[in-house]
């Protein structure tokens, strides 16, 4: 498949994409313009915090099967727009969170201690050290606002230092406030008014773009620090350069512009410009967050590592999905068995479905089931949407074919210890096929539309509703060999003599309509169908 990287990753990530049979285009800073032109070619975009995967691009995106954000952030991804599109969205969230961390803590020190600027006056022979007295760290009060990975490691830091940390995070508990020993402060306005440096840690959304401004900047105490290392925006650029000016605030350091500039050109190319570039009290940088070789090669290799098996086809936590606390490895065949579960109603049945309830029983009952039952929705949906339905839009495909869902759980199991059922309810009916695994890896199907079974489900399985009577294995067997069909295994089940039976035969290859058609025929067969797995 094709895959653009647009913006710089580790040499490692993107060769990792080619052993695996991608063929991978870079092109590092590239336009918006061409990029809108060429997207359709590509199945899978590399960004990082730059390059705005939006809606209008994404229009464009025929193809587009994975966006991968190199990093933690978000912002410049519609993720809205990609789940309506089926299209998988995968970031790094924990691959740079010590650089970005470490950044904050750097620009707190070049601050307190003036260090840009005596570097910047000594290389010009002013070696005047009173020019540049600055402030001790020990004693002073740290305020960070938002608590979370990146938040919690500066918290840990500055404390290191000797600083009193508080921190404002509505969204984070109690519980974590006091495990990194922090002091919660209620509202932002608590924080602004009692610290000595403020640091921001937190994504850019409609809530917190511009959250400090003029107002929250006026109530700050004299000769405070900021720092933002977080996303461009948090801080609004024109309130922060009056109080600069004005030496309300003694300085700031910004590693994150609103907007920001192209990263890759060159100084000539550059039509950037920004007041706060003038202010000899303003250290900025070029986006270093996760500019050390340690972050480049974790989020490159990580982020190739994603986009390759999203593409693959393989579970992955994409940033479009619930959340899963569980361990994805020890749930993957419970995940198989469930997708198998849902494709069958649709291979086999034609009324529409109302109402899908999934049942949790035994072992599965203690067990996170969510992307269990994601997984059941897509089995469900792929033999009759036309759209790429994946773990992200299984659910908004349902909700708008107004089709319900409901989960439920019972801890108590008599024959197995664990068991997926999954009944379909439409005007007329409910049916349900059951399975469960064994010995951690071993699926089978153990009821099929109220037939007991303990089948092992393979790639193709030929479903036969037939008449009970006498004679009915061989003419089915004589057809599948006269066509040169190989029968793997079969089973036949049937809950009364006499009357109606199912069999599930496994064959070894796809089959033709003529062959199914003459299995119809037999006299006592009800109906046929072709099972894909």
């Amino acid at each position: 498949m094709k895959i653009i990287v647009a913006e710089r990753i580790a040499e490692e990530g993107i060769q990792y994409l080619r052993d695996k049979g991608h063929e991978v285009d870079v092109r590092y800073g590239i336009s918006p313009e061409e990029l809108h032109d060429i997207i359709e070619n590509y199945d899978a975009i590399i960004v990082r915090s730059v390059t705005k995967v939006n809606a209008e691009l994404l229009e464009k995106a025929k193809n587009m099967k994975v966006v991968g954000r190199a990093g933690n952030g978000i912002d410049n991804i519609d993720v809205s727009a990609c789940t309506k599109k089926g299209i998988i969205v995968v970031n790094t969230p924990e691959s740079n969170i010590m650089a970005a961390a470490e950044l904050a803590v750097g620009h707190a020190f070049c601050l307190f201690r003036n260090i840009p600027q005596a570097n910047a006056a000594a290389r010009r022979g002013e070696f005047r050290r009173n020019l540049f007295i600055g402030n001790e760290l020990q004693d002073k009060t740290a305020g960070i606002i938002g608590l979370g990975r990146i938040g919690s490691i500066v918290a840990r830091k500055l404390k290191g230092v000797g600083m009193k940390v508080v921190a404002y995070d509505p969204y984070i508990t109690d519980e974590k406030f006091k495990k990194n020993g922090v002091t919660k402060c209620e509202t932002l306005d608590e924080l602004l008014v009692q610290s000595d440096l403020i640091t921001l840690h937190t994504p850019k959304t409609a809530e917190t773009y511009g959250m400090i401004g003029d107002r929250e900047l006026s109530i700050c105490k004299d000769g405070v620090r900021v720092v933002n290392a977080a996303r461009g925006g948090l801080v609004n650029e024109k309130a922060l350069y009056k109080v600069l000016k004005s030496g309300k605030v003694a300085g700031a350091a910004i590693d994150v512009l609103d907007p920001e500039p192209g990263y890759d050109k060159k100084p000539e190319e550059h039509t950037y410009t920004n007041p706060l570039l003038e202010l000899d009290n303003v250290i900025i940088t070029p986006h270093l967050g996760a500019s050390t070789q340690e972050a480049n090669f974790n989020v490159g290799t990580a982020v190739s590592q994603l986009v390759a098996a999203a593409l693959e086809g393989q579970m992955v936590a994409a940033v479009n999905m619930p959340p899963i606390q569980a361990d994805l490895n020890g749930l993957r065949p419970y995940i198989s068995l469930a997708e198998m579960l849902g494709k069958i109603y649709y291979q086999s049945e034609k009324e529409t479905v109302e109402k899908i309830e999934i049942e949790y029983s035994g072992d599965l009952a203690d067990k996170e089931t969510r992307v269990i039952s994601l997984s059941v929705l897509k089995g469900f949906l792929d033999p009759v949407i036309k759209e790429k339905v994946n773990y992200v839009n299984a659910e908004l495909m349902l909700h708008n074919m107004g089709i319900e869902m409901v989960e439920s759980k019972r801890s108590q199991l008599d024959k197995y210890t664990n068991l997926i059922t999954v009944k379909f309810t439409t005007k007329r009916r409910t049916l349900s096929v059951s399975g469960t695994i064994f010995a951690k890896e071993e699926m089978r199907i153990v009821d099929f539309f109220g037939y007991k079974l303990d089948f092992e489900p393979t790639p193709y399985i030929v479903a036969i509703q037939n008449i009970d009577k006498p004679g009915m294995i061989g003419r089915i067997g004589t057809i599948l060999g006269n066509a040169g069909v190989n029968i793997a295994a079969m089973q036949w089940s049937r809950n009364k003599k006499g009357e109606k039976a199912v069999a599930f035969v496994s064959v070894d290859q796809n089959m033709d309509n003529e062959t199914l058609d003459e299995i119809r025929s037999i006299d006592g067969v009800l109906k046929v169908s072709l099972l894909k797995f």
